[in-house]
């Protein structure tokens, strides 16, 4: 079983989180990033750097993940290729991505988008706090249970 991380985007204590859960739980974290990364210190982690270029640490996700496994991102539009490929997604705030809620994330994200490029709206997502924390921890649990049951 792996988990992967777009490791550009994960905020520090998700990252962190993840590592806790592979060390208890037996699996590996695969961390894929477009440019250098910190690396926990530990077996069961591994990073991998993509070379740099739009969407390249994505376009390395979606080619290497399979069904059973699952990957760590914030962004919508990876989520989606996951998804519809067959591999479980999650973002760092504990929101997974499905097929049954993947048309509303895109909608909303592709509103948001729209909105910030006519100055209606500013940036993105709020600090990243216990509460995010918490909600990430609980789905990753779930999702986990079920992904090594299966």
């Amino acid at each position: 079983m792996r988990v992967w991380i777009d490791a550009d985007a994960c905020p520090r204590a998700a990252r962190d989180q993840l590592v806790k859960f592979a060390l208890k739980r037996g699996f590996e974290v695969v961390m894929v990033a477009g440019q250098a990364q910190t690396k926990p210190a530990y077996a069961c982690v591994r990073l991998i750097v993509v070379p740099s270029g739009p969407d390249a640490a994505d376009d390395y996700l979606v080619e290497h993940a399979v069904p059973g496994e699952l990957v760590i991102c914030s962004d919508v539009p990876l989520a989606d290729r996951l998804v519809k490929k067959g591999v479980s997604a999650l973002d760092p705030r504990g929101k997974p991505f499905d097929e049954g809620n993947m048309g509303e994330r895109l909608a909303v994200r592709n509103l948001f988008t729209d909105l910030r490029e006519q100055g209606q709206v500013g940036g993105g997502q709020g600090p990243y706090g216990e509460r995010e924390r918490q909600a990430f921890a609980n789905s990753l649990d779930r999702i986990l249970t079920r992904l090594m049951r299966g």
